[in-house]
């Protein structure tokens, strides 16, 4: 097991870990306005790391998994509650899933889709965020439908809206949100995807990505190896 030393001077050389989350999906993080602070798995669990490490914390907000691999270029944070992907697997470690979320299709009201394995037919155009985990899977399950990458979830839906799609891929708790803001849209039955959520460090990161690979596992009921850090 690492020391909290090389732990920290990997993902908290300042003494504070900046931590980015994804606020496109409300199952994960959200605000609270009676709170005032940041509520939901994502949140609870990197106060939980900083409070392991004994180390203070910085919540960067992201609008879109999209948004923090950007930031990630330009070494915007340390740690990031993201989803796996295989895509990803060059430039960044990460834990075993703390959870997962489910991925499903919008469509206008007056669709003759219903369940999800309705929209997969030839002609059929999906419009889903290029960067989102959920899309790297969609392209490799569709046989007849078409996949039209947008630049976000928000431009998926806008896509959806001026009806240049006939379905808008996305994250179950976001569609459910979107359904709620706008009238005239409702979510097919089912979903077409689980995606593992997880925390991802850069690939030099490498007694980091040990500490959150036993971290996770303790927080599902396994023992840490070794005992704490």
């Amino acid at each position: 097991m690492p020391t909290r030393m090389q732990i920290l001077a990997e993902i908290a050389p300042t003494g504070a870990i900046r931590a980015a989350v994804n606020m496109s999906n409300s199952a994960l993080v959200r605000w609270d306005d009676k709170a005032g602070a940041l509520v939901g798995p994502s949140a609870e669990i990197a106060r939980k790391i900083a409070e392991q490490l004994d180390c203070g914390l910085f919540l960067i907000q992201c609008g879109s998994a999209a948004d923090i691999l950007a930031d990630a270029d330009g070494g915007e944070w340390d740690i990031a509650f993201i989803a796996s992907d295989p895509s990803r697997a060059d430039r960044f470690s990460f834990s075993p899933p703390y959870i997962s979320v489910k991925a499903t299709y919008l469509v206008a009201d007056d669709s003759s889709f219903r369940r999800v394995q309705d929209v997969d037919v030839e002609g059929v155009r999906i419009a889903s965020a290029r960067s989102a985990a959920y899309t790297k899977q969609l392209e490799r399950m569709v046989e007849r439908a078409t996949v039209s990458p947008a630049d976000s979830p928000a431009a998926a839906i806008d896509l959806l809206v001026g009806s240049q799609c006939d379905a808008a891929a996305g994250l179950t708790e976001y569609l459910i949100q979107t359904s709620g803001r706008i009238s005239g849209f409702r979510l097919v039955e089912g979903a077409f995807s689980e995606i593992p959520q997880t925390i991802a460090v850069h690939k030099r990161s490498v007694h980091a990505s040990a500490f959150f690979a036993g971290f996770v596992r303790h927080l599902r009921g396994a023992p840490y190896p070794g005992g704490t850090v």
